[in-house]
């Protein structure tokens, strides 16, 4: 059996007659950029989310940076990030002139923790910046309470976590305001690159309205040094058809994740996803953990079954980085050594779940008896 890590193009002949549909009215408006399909979306999404204000930029980074830039946050500021996590996050603070303060995670949940903010906090601070990673929101009112003693924004990088709850709320109503990524992989993903930024803000929604086109609130006229990163209307229009399907497809990733976790449990050599009291995963990513993590990709590849590793390299280890960041982060650097996310998709059948945990538990006794016979 080949199993995919991710089948977009399943995925999208479910909802191929609302696609075409999306197409041909985009087409037959004439109308691309900054149009009603957006205005729609973006209110939509808004609604969705639980804020009076979402703004459709062109990808993830681009709506950290936006939103970074529309709190004032820039040269010689700092901005806690966590340790573990892509490196858009800390991309959107370098961006912006300002340094990505590292906060190690919680090794339970894989999301920052919280205990270790404090001792990052300097003078310097303006931001912490929380990821929900894989679709589980961090330990929001922890974080909040830390940002309201110390005066600090929060903005909460929700780019895995279209549709997940933290004790009730939405992912992106969490904090002072949010950005999203709509890559094609994501939960509520677009046909290209796409993002959004959420607030209750007005005045930081217009903000950021006038730095994603050009710095210009009227037709030719820049007040400021702004940017050209707008979401448009072809994928709005895209991401309309989809947002309607989004909690029939979590709730699918959900049940797929139920599967997974019973089905390998009792593995004593893999570590399965923790998910936190109060939290609602939109599991955006299953990912386990194994000390044998790189020879248990190669024998699930020799099985036809697609696996990645979000993410093999920290950001403190990356060229872009060198030489800035000496600390070692060893919470961040074991788990780049360990994790594994396995096949996940609301197309992802019961079958297909059951042919990868199979390939996993007969992974792990034929190690087992390998280990006997050398003794």
């Amino acid at each position: 059996m080949r199993v995919p890590f991710l089948d977009l193009k399943k995925q999208n002949q479910l909802i191929r007659e609302e696609l075409d549909a999306a197409y041909t009215r985009v087409m037959d408006s004439g109308w691309f950029v900054t149009g009603k399909e957006l205005e729609a979306f973006e209110q939509e999404f808004a609604a969705y989310s639980n804020t009076k204000y979402c703004i459709g930029v062109g990808n993830g980074l681009d709506a950290l940076q936006l939103l970074l830039r529309a709190h004032g946050v820039g040269q010689n500021d700092e901005v806690i990030v966590p340790s573990n996590t892509f490196i858009a996050t800390w991309l959107a603070v370098s961006q912006t002139g300002a340094k990505p303060i590292p906060v190690e995670p919680d090794i339970t949940t894989h999301n920052i923790n919280p205990v270790l903010i404090e001792n990052a906090i300097t003078s310097r601070t303006r931001a912490i910046m929380p990821v929900h990673l894989y679709g589980q929101p961090a330990d929001m009112d922890s974080i909040n309470s830390i940002a309201d003693k110390h005066g600090l924004i929060v903005i909460e990088d929700a780019a895995q976590s279209q549709g997940a709850l933290y004790k009730g709320r939405p992912s992106g109503s969490l904090g002072h305001a949010a950005g999203t990524s709509f890559y094609p992989g994501k939960n509520l993903g677009a046909y290209g690159d796409g993002g959004a930024v959420l607030t209750n803000d007005a005045s930081i929604a217009e903000k950021v309205m006038q730095l994603r086109n050009y710095g210009s609130k009227v037709k030719y006229q820049h007040d400021i040094a702004g940017f050209n990163c707008r979401l448009d209307e072809m994928q709005a229009a895209f991401l309309r058809a989809k947002l309607r399907l989004l909690e029939q497809w979590n709730q699918r990733r959900k049940e797929v994740a139920t599967l997974y976790t019973e089905l390998l449990g009792g593995i004593e050599e893999i570590t399965l996803p923790w998910i936190n009291e109060g939290s609602e995963s939109v599991w955006h990513l299953y990912v386990i953990r194994s000390k044998q993590r790189d020879a248990l990709k190669e024998y699930l590849s020799s099985h036809g079954i697609d696996t990645v590793i979000h993410y093999p390299i920290p950001p403190h280890k990356q060229e872009c980085y060198r030489g800035q960041y000496t600390e070692s982060l060893q919470i961040a650097e074991q788990l780049a050594g360990e994790v594994l996310s396995l096949p996940m998709s609301p197309v992802l059948s019961d079958e297909e779940v059951h042919y990868v945990a199979s390939a996993i538990r007969s992974f792990h006794e034929r190690t087992t008896r390998k280990l006997h016979l050398q003794k």
